[in-house]
Parts: structure tokens; C-alpha cells; sequence
């Protein structure tokens, strides 16, 4: 799950800001639990950040990144349209490295 903060309407040729929170464990997989096993690792391992066909934020991460990770960025937009976010959990018990996939909202310039 992702959490987004996103204006709804600016100024073109305007900064923006956005926040993304991906509700994840991010777990590294060197710990063990109560019985001495390793914990297996559950990470988030690549984020990005499209409006429209253009990237504006991309990353990759390792076990290093804490749980629920926190992300705040800028983006300039130059016209209406729509922000994408996507993110790879390539942990075992998933398909390898399936796709999630957010829609956020419509970018509407405000007019002047």
C-alpha cells in the first residue's frame, strides 16, 4: 500500500512537492526470530515516479532502508495530466519481482 501527497492543481511551469510512503516491513533479511531463524528478506527493491510517459523520481534500495519508507521529492510540470508510481518486491513469496502499480490523481493546471 502507498500512501501520496500531491497537490491537485499548480501553476504551469510550477515546483511541486510529493510524498510517498510505501506501507512495507523492508525486512533485511539478517535478522532471526524468536527461534533462531533468518527472517527472510522482504524489501522494496526499485520505486519510480512517472507523469505520463516522463520520470521525475526513480531509486533503487537495499536491506539498508527502514520500514515504511518516507520518500518527498519535486517534480515541474508543464501540463494536465496524471502521476504514476510504481515499486518491485522481489521477495520470495511473491511472484519474482511482480509490478505494483498506483494511479495518483489528475494533474489539473490552476488557471491565472
Amino acid at each position: 500500500m502507498i500512501r501520496i501527497s500531491i497537490p491537485q492543481s499548480a501553476d504551469l511551469g510550477e515546483v511541486i512537492e510529493i510524498k510517498a510512503m510505501i506501507q512495507h516491513p523492508m525486512e533485511s533479511g539478517y535478522r532471526r526470530d524468536e527461534m533462531g531463524r533468518t527472517i527472510p528478506r522482504d524489501i522494496v527493491a526499485h520505486f519510480s515516479c512517472r507523469f505520463e510517459s516522463q520520470v521525475v523520481f526513480k531509486t533503487d534500495w537495499g536491506p539498508g532502508v527502514a520500514a515504511n519508507p518516507l520518500l518527498t521529492f519535486f517534480a515541474r510540470v508543464n501540463q494536465a495530466g496524471t502521476f504514476y508510481f510504481e515499486w518491485r518486491d522481489p521477495s520470495p513469496k511473491n511472484d519474482p519481482f511482480p509490478l505494483n502499480l498506483y494511479r495518483g490523481p489528475v494533474f489539473v493546471p490552476s488557471h491565472e
